[in-house]
């Protein structure tokens, strides 16, 4: 049988693309083995999102050539899309595929064998979201769904939308099949996923949207859990926010994305919304679902970023007291229009500013996982670990360890939290 070992960087999207990329090559007869050891094929899905990600691409392709001189090395992914001669110039390529048309993975792997290929195709061409098979995470307890493609946002740092292409959505009926196909198989929590996930039926002939999906998924039996994996600010609606309060299996948790706490910075990067909407949204969340979980991207650095722009975003952070926070330094992006923005601001005064958010954020989230202690969570437990414990997540997706048997693994339990560990919490599962 032969092996394939992935490495995946960057979002929830490429997360999910690479776990819809290992069922297909298990389906074809491969095994899937871990990205350090020796293999047959090694499938790095690649980030373009910052200079950083290109370099740690780059890394993890001569990585897998030491590992293995014989083996077949296949790049995916938004750098192998956006910039296919510089991936097809690292002389450990032997296969680029992109981010569309992979469901040839283990056609093109073969033909690999023998020559190079550039497989990438135009961003017109449409992925068959069903081609690419059941999208797994750990555990065997939750799965991706991936319901929307593409980007028409364009904010000014941006490069996905010319990696990922124009918007689609999958149809209703699919995406309902899929996810009955999915809970058929044994997983309990679906996350929705997609490149710009709140835009999901704008395309379709039918006229959807996210909620409509939502209002579909929540009747299939078996289905525990639901968790949407991003949303814009402009797209949390009332409407949703009922649906999350109507329907215990849509998880009371939402990754809103605000980039910067400053009103000029928001403008330059060409976001639509200010922070008093943004903080308003936050408050108006909160008095509708008081434990919700609000969890954030912020960007450092962003050019024209001055001393005074990152004090209002730490306060902004502040003020909206999110449970978790993703801080990343801006990277210019050649082909956005903010790459040729004034003002750059130093590698530097970068690494102090993210340093600091991040502090910021580990403060807000621990204040935020206090809450929990004495009270009894709902936990989907998906893996063992050390001493005959087991973990899982809560709706919140807060981290909780327990002890527990195998027997408990996929099982939602609930769990008296005891203590706060440098992961989430622990606690005790309630008999």
């Amino acid at each position: 049988m032969p092996t394939a070992a992935f490495y995946t960087l960057g979002c929830k999207v490429n997360q999910a693309d690479t776990a819809a990329l290992q069922s297909l090559l298990e389906q074809a007869g491969y095994k899937i083995v871990a990205f350090n050891e020796v293999a047959d094929v090694y499938i790095i899905n690649s980030c373009t999102v910052t200079h950083l990600s290109d370099r740690k691409s780059r890394q993890m392709i001569r990585r897998a050539r030491r590992q293995n001189q014989e083996a077949v090395i296949a790049v995916a992914g938004c750098y192998a899309q956006v910039s296919p001669e510089d991936v097809m110039s690292i002389p450990e390529v032997d296969l680029i595929i992109g981010t569309h048309a992979r469901d040839r993975l283990p056609e093109l792997l073969q033909q690999a064998k023998k020559q190079r290929l550039n497989c990438v195709v135009p961003l017109a061409e449409k992925q068959a979201f069903d081609s690419l098979g059941t999208a797994v995470l750990d555990g065997h307890t939750r799965a991706f769904l991936k319901v929307q493609e593409g980007c028409r946002q364009f904010c000014s740092y941006c490069i996905v939308p010319y990696a990922r292409g124009p918007l689609y959505s999958r149809p209703l009926a699919d995406a309902v099949r899929a996810a009955e196909k999915l809970v058929a198989e044994g997983f309990r929590e679906l996350v929705l996923t997609g490149v710009h996930l709140g835009s999901y039926g704008v395309d379709l002939e039918e006229k959807t949207n996210l909620c409509d999906l939502l209002r579909r998924l929540v009747k299939i039996d078996g289905l525990a859990r639901i968790r949407i994996s991003s949303l814009e600010p402009t797209e949390v609606s009332a409407e949703l926010v009922e649906l999350m309060l109507a329907h215990d299996k849509i998880c009371n948790h939402l990754h809103i994305p605000l980039q910067s706490g400053d009103d000029y910075i928001l403008q330059r990067m060409n976001r639509k919304y200010s922070v008093q909407e943004f903080l308003s949204l936050v408050q108006w969340l909160r008095s509708e679902i008081p434990d919700i979980a609000l969890t954030t991207d912020v960007m450092v650095g962003f050019p024209g970023e001055c001393d005074e722009h990152f004090q209002n975003t730490l306060q902004t952070v502040e003020k909206a007291a999110f449970s978790r926070l993703h801080v990343f330094k801006y990277s210019a992006r050649q082909g956005t229009p903010a790459a040729k923005f004034p003002k750059q601001v130093t590698p530097q005064i970068k690494q102090q500013r993210s340093q600091q958010l991040i502090e910021l954020g580990e403060k807000l989230a621990l204040r935020y996982t206090r809450q929990f202690l004495g009270k009894t969570v709902k936990v989907l437990f998906e893996e063992n670990v050390e001493d005959g414990q087991i973990v899982g997540l809560t709706e919140h997706y807060l981290r909780v360890k327990a002890n527990g048997a195998d027997r408990n693994l996929g099982k939602i339990l609930p769990v008296k939290v005891t203590a706060l560990n440098e992961s989430g919490l622990t606690g005790v599962i309630v008999e």
